[in-house]
């Protein structure tokens, strides 16, 4: 049992995160019945759900107690994701009009 660790009171680790998040979701459904632009409107929730996101992640999958070599092999992973899915974005702007590279 010495290679175990101690986990400690979960609740007092899990329930601020919970809270927080509960308060981004809720601040989400307020900013989306305010008076912003679209393009002021996207960028706030983008950046909120990506908080939100990121906070999930690190405590809910655990990522914040793995080794920080992990957590920077999956940036460049996560990058080349995104680059791959920008190489298909082209192809559905292209299948709106249903024409192979209408000039």
């Amino acid at each position: 049992m010495s290679g175990s660790k101690k986990s400690g009171n979960v609740i007092v680790k899990y329930l601020p995160v919970y809270f927080v998040l509960l308060a981004i979701a809720g601040l989400e459904i307020v900013l989306a019945y305010q008076g912003f632009s679209p393009g002021v409107l996207i960028a706030i929730l983008l950046a909120l759900a990506f908080s939100g996101g990121a906070l999930a992640v690190m405590y809910f999958m655990h990522l914040n107690e793995e080794r920080r070599s992990l957590f920077l092999t999956l940036i460049p992973a996560v990058i080349f994701v995104l680059i791959m899915m920008n190489m298909l974005w082209s192809d559905s702007f292209r299948l709106l009009h249903m024409k192979p590279f209408a000039h």
